[in-house]
């Protein structure tokens, strides 16, 4: 009987399976640094991708605007900042000059108290830091709109910066793509205005994961990044186990297109046939710190399954939802339909789109979580609580007696399963 282990917020959830069912676990590659990672780190920033002239960017005088991403992103700043700081300082940067600012997008700006989660404690003593708030208009410039009729708002602190860099990971992103390049910014440091009129690309055909060159939503993200000015990326890609493989440092397209290459190389498996059912797990903390993030862990977990497929997810949740205005707005609502229609009838915006994102899974595959989420609340957002992977499987056979194949994700959201025949 194969037995499994899954990471489940801090810690771990384990389980097995019968013989009786055709079991494919789906990994990420198993590949591992070639070198210590501040070595592969200090190489890049040594070595600026198309040998980048920094002299004729920063200068003893420039201020410089550093966006790292907030808590839900397992961005290793404790090792990409000291020498991404130490080269600026090279160049005569002073530190009164240098503003980090975290990129919140619509999530609940971060107190200070919880700025040890992304930040060293060097950078904290030492710079000024501010969370971005999305919705604190007095603090956002207007910059144009883009050829999708985007209107860009952007962080004025990071607007009057000479120097305009973000930092951060390159994965696979359930609608964007991939993470990473300019988005740091152009969803993490702009207003509510321009987040919501991006997003609502989701709904448009290539909007989906792995997804770059003809992907609406990525192609708006990077037309805004040109608008608001970003001059540097700094970004990794990681394996499963956020140990350091690849650190690209340059123009932030560049910075894309060779971060791209080494995330597929990482994230993409095949799978020799669609399955009956899948068994997943975001990959613990922070992927999983709430179902906001969880949720793109379901739509990998559907790439793989038959219609009627079933998505039996595990993920703590430990923040619960994650979403206000998602939560508010499930309200009354009773049924997949319900959903679609208010969703229509409202109009697109960021926190109900993700009643829309599941409800589209939905629609196809009943979906039952494991979860630290009071069950009341689950049943609220049309999902189906269970208690244990057991207990998930158990429920599953009782409502399809046509479980035979099951997929085994423990890394969901940063796998990107591929059906081979298609």
């Amino acid at each position: 009987m194969p037995e499994f282990k899954f990471h489940y917020g801090h810690s771990f959830i384990g389980f097995s399976l019968p013989d009786s069912y055709e079991i494919h676990q789906i990994l990420p590659a198993e590949i591992y640094p070639d070198q210590p990672e501040s070595e592969i780190i200090r190489h890049a920033i040594d070595h600026p991708l198309n040998n980048l002239e920094l002299q004729n960017l920063i200068t003893s005088e420039s201020k410089v605007a550093i966006v790292v991403n907030d808590k839900t992103r397992p961005v290793p700043n404790s090792l990409l900042l000291p020498p991404l700081l130490e080269k600026l300082h090279t160049f005569g940067v002073k530190k009164e000059n240098i503003q980090f600012i975290i990129g919140m997008g619509t999530h609940i700006p971060m107190q200070l108290e919880e700025y040890s989660k992304v930040l060293p404690a060097e950078v904290i003593a030492n710079y000024s830091i501010v969370a971005h708030n999305c919705d604190d208009e007095s603090a956002l410039v207007f910059k144009g709109v883009t050829s999708r009729e985007t209107p860009v708002f952007v962080n004025r602190l990071f607007c009057e910066a000479d120097v305009r860099i973000v930092v951060g990971n390159i994965e696979p992103h359930h609608f964007a793509g991939f993470s990473g390049g300019v988005k740091s910014a152009s969803i993490g440091v702009c207003g509510r205005k321009t987040i919501n009129a991006n997003h609502a690309l989701l709904l448009e055909k290539g909007s989906i994961v792995g997804n770059f060159d003809s992907n609406p939503l990525r192609q708006d993200i990077e037309e805004i990044g040109r608008l608001i000015q970003v001059n540097l990326a700094l970004n990794v890609v990681m394996n499963v186990e956020k140990q350091i493989l690849k650190c690209f440092w340059g123009d932030p397209q560049q910075v894309m297109q060779e971060g791209i290459q080494a995330s597929r190389s990482v994230s993409m498996q095949k799978i020799p046939h669609r399955v009956d059912m899948v068994i997943a797990s975001a990959g613990g903390y922070p992927k999983d710190i709430n179902l906001y993030q969880a949720q793109k862990a379901m739509t990998h977990a559907s790439l793989v399954l038959r219609p009627g497929g079933i998505i039996l997810l595990a993920a703590a949740c430990e923040e619960g939802i994650g979403s206000q205005t998602y939560e508010k707005f499930m309200e009354n609502v009773h049924s997949i339909d319900e959903t679609m229609t208010k969703f229509t009838k409202e109009g697109f915006s960021v926190g109900p789109h993700k009643a829309v994102q599941i409800a589209r899974i939905s629609q196809d595959h009943p979906i039952l979580l494991v979860s630290e989420i009071p069950p009341e609340k689950v049943t609220s957002l049309l999902l189906k609580p269970v208690n244990s992977i057991e207990s998930g499987l158990a429920l599953a056979r009782s409502v399809d007696n046509n479980i035979h194949s099951i997929a085994v994700l423990p890394f969901a959201v940063s796998t990107i399963p591929i059906v081979q025949d298609k």
